[in-house]
């Protein structure tokens, strides 16, 4: 028992190290990119040594890979167990406090972590066949999310796609964002694709636009 009781202390600090370290990591890309981004500064960065960064991650994709992943899942379930609950119940103004809270998020700096390491991918052969299953799998739970948020039906035609035509929108904004603020021209961006986007969700749209 007592050998139980002594492992438990070490296995919480080291769940707590990790944490750190893929905190820190998304903290690193989002600031200095790719190449900025070493496993000695994210090391730095968490209080602890290269040595033990090593030990959680041999390698520096592991390390960022896991980086990226962790922290989307923190977010979604934050979403999900916090913020969904304050949104409007119903109607047009749920929709679009669903696309401002998308658009947060593309904006804010997971996107832009995410963003320097999916480039990285496109000039590291190591790398990339990790960014594109992990870019693929955040792909699909995002989607799942914007549905559920938005309370889509998408078995309906056109929903589905609307929905993604979402995501594509908002990702296409915090690409925009980059260099800039852009908040003024967004927030007039996403409150008319919401109005496009409740009455789809309102209604089935046929061919010639009629209901």
């Amino acid at each position: 028992m007592g050998a139980v009781t002594s492992r438990q202390p070490q296995q919480d600090r080291s769940r707590a190290t990790r944490r750190r370290l893929l905190e820190a990591a998304v903290a690193c890309l989002a600031e200095h990119g790719w190449a900025g981004s070493t496993v000695t500064v994210v090391a730095e960065r968490a209080g602890v040594s290269r040595g033990a960064a090593q030990h959680h991650f041999p390698t520096r994709e592991d390390l960022f890979t896991a980086a990226i992943e962790h922290v989307a899942e923190e977010w979604v379930r934050a979403l999900r167990a916090d913020r969904a609950h304050a949104l409007p119940r119903a109607g047009a103004p749920r929709t679009l406090a669903v696309v401002e809270l998308l658009a947060d998020l593309y904006t804010g700096p997971l996107f832009r972590a995410a963003l320097h390491l999916w480039v990285a991918a496109a000039n590291e052969p190591p790398l990339r066949p990790r960014v594109t299953a992990l870019e693929a799998r955040l792909g699909r739970e995002a989607h799942r999310l914007a549905a559920e948020l938005l309370d889509a039906d998408e078995s309906l035609p056109g929903v589905r796609e609307t929905v993604q035509a979402t995501l594509d929108l908002v990702r296409g904004l915090g690409l925009a964002n980059l260099l800039s603020d852009d908040s003024a021209r967004r927030a007039g961006v996403v409150r008319e694709w919401s109005r496009v986007l409740s009455g789809v969700l309102g209604g089935v749209l046929h061919t010639d636009g009629t209901r």
